[in-house]
């Protein structure tokens, strides 16, 4: 337990010590020069110390009443502070969220100003990186990766829905000369490879027995959202997630030539300490996120049936 003077005595000493005066400290707290006279007394009794001199009908610091009155009014400064940035910021909680890049700029952070309308007394931080963060330390509250790891003690992972698997190109590429109307004319274009992506070229290959492909030609990229950018500029044609590309396909930037059918993976996952989701922060974010990706990739399978599905487990590298 903290061991403190009585607050009314310190207010009281505060207001007397910067006006000078037990009037004018009166006047301000709207109290009576008698309750504050009888305020001081009492902290100065606590502390055994005096920190006023009273000559005639004025007062004046003692040398230990005034060193202790220029701590005291640093620390009101600093609650003063406080309350101000407190009341600027407007939010009761803040909700730290880690993602892998690519998930983060492709779908995460378009639709956070949804869950800000919502909830707008939860402020939102969304860190983006690969690093593996710990979650037990507290400054983080949610973590989304995109291949499984191992977590710690007391960690719950959920993970996203499966995602389809679909080859893009710009509208472009599909309608230039060469075209693309079938996967065998994939032969006469350039490969945008995600080389840290579940499902690759090679994969896609297997998939379609005797079609064959350059697969040591053409770009290569390390997150998914280059290759997105790559494939908008015209650079060639690449294999990715249609939740990552929703705003591309929406606004004609990508298009599927060979259409929406493909292979369904689960890649991604949500990862939390179980001890931390009765937080409210945390149950409000994490229903609207699973809601958010229902409405996105179930909508896309109401329209199309897959044509495979399966799991990370089942592709060979």
């Amino acid at each position: 337990m903290r061991k403190l003077p009585p607050l009314k005595a310190i207010h009281a000493f505060e207001a007397a010590s910067r006006l000078g005066s037990f009037l004018k400290a009166a006047e301000e707290l709207y109290i009576t020069p008698s309750a504050v006279s009888h305020q001081i007394r009492s902290l100065e009794q606590t502390l055994g110390i005096q920190l006023f001199h009273r000559i005639h009908r004025s007062v004046v610091l003692t040398d230990v009443g005034r060193r202790y009155a220029e701590d005291i009014a640093e620390a009101f400064g600093q609650i003063e502070a406080a309350t101000r940035n407190t009341v600027r910021t407007g939010k009761s909680d803040i909700l730290t969220i880690h993602a892998v890049p690519s998930l983060a700029s492709q779908w995460l952070m378009p639709r956070l100003s949804r869950f800000g309308e919502l909830y707008p007394a939860i402020d939102v931080r969304l860190n983006a990186s690969v690093e593996p963060v710990n979650l037990a330390g507290g400054l983080v509250d949610f973590d989304i990766r995109y291949r499984p790891m191992l977590q710690s003690a007391g960690t719950v992972t959920e993970a996203f829905p499966a995602e389809t698997i679909v080859v893009l190109c710009s509208s472009e590429v599909a309608s230039g000369a060469r075209g693309m109307r079938k996967p065998s004319d994939l032969r006469h274009h350039t490969l945008i490879h995600s080389e840290v992506n579940f499902y690759s070229w090679r994969n896609w290959m297997r998939d379609h027995p005797g079609i064959d492909l350059d697969l040591e030609r053409g770009p290569r990229f390390d997150r998914s959202f280059m290759s997105i950018s790559a494939a908008v500029d015209g650079r060639g044609v690449c294999l990715e997630s249609t939740l990552l590309v929703e705003r591309e396909l929406d606004s004609h930037l990508l298009v599927a030539p060979l259409g929406v059918l493909g292979p369904q993976l689960q890649c991604h996952s949500l990862s939390y300490m179980k001890s931390r989701l009765r937080l409210p922060k945390m149950r409000l974010f994490r229903d609207w996120l699973f809601e958010e990706l229902k409405i996105s990739i179930g909508a896309a399978a109401l329209e199309h049936r897959p044509r495979r599905s399966g799991s990370f487990e089942d592709l060979s590298f």
